[in-house]
């Protein structure tokens, strides 16, 4: 079974530490077939050391949880205050939403929205993160309910959201919804009225 070592400079607070070392336990179960009870990983601290004629004794700054993050950006999002979204978000941030619509600015895709609808909120039902280099992956799926440009109601609309979390900050999100099929102007919709 396998058995991980991490070796950390003092400082780190509890809640970083978990994560690390649940994050590590991930990953190292993701490439050996170990079973959760049988995969080990653990923290041993040091007071100090030298690297490159350079003294170190302080552990660094962590970064915030790309999920926690996530959940920040689409809460601020969902209340429309965008001064608060806007402190999540990279400099080169993109959104590329269904149709391929395109947006670097969150403005510009307030203004979009207003042809789709009303207004629309996420429940949310998970979260999955995998971490590439410099960059976490957050995948978020769940359903949209709302209000149709029209002023009928909508819900249990099921959508999947794609975030780039780079130094915690969002560089890029994806967005799929099955809006489109809903839509009081769609061919789907309006057969399943007419069959209903």
């Amino acid at each position: 079974m396998p058995v991980t070592q991490i070796t950390l400079l003092r400082g780190y607070e509890q809640e970083t530490q978990q994560r690390l070392v649940d994050h590590v336990s991930k990953a190292v179960r993701s490439v050996i077939p170990a079973p959760e009870a049988g995969t080990t990983t653990f923290i041993q601290e040091v007071v100090a050391y030298r690297r490159d004629g350079r003294f170190f004794d302080q552990g660094n700054v962590a970064l915030s949880s790309a999920t926690e993050v996530v959940k920040s950006f689409l809460v601020a999002m969902q209340a429309r205050d965008l001064a608060q979204a806007q402190t999540h978000l990279h400099s080169n941030f993109q959104m590329v939403f269904p149709g391929g619509q395109t947006f670097h600015r969150l403005e510009e895709l307030v203004a979009w929205a207003i042809t789709r609808y009303q207004r629309v909120e996420k429940t949310f039902t998970h979260f999955d993160e995998s971490w590439q280099g410099d960059r976490t992956v957050v995948y978020c799926a769940g359903n949209l309910n709302g209000v149709w440009p029209n002023g009928t109601a909508f819900d249990n609309i099921r959508f999947i959201d794609r975030f780039e979390v780079v130094a915690g900050q969002l560089a890029r999100q994806d967005v799929w919804n099955d809006l489109g099929e809903h839509s009081p102007a769609s061919p789907q919709a309006s057969r399943s009225t007419q069959f209903s």
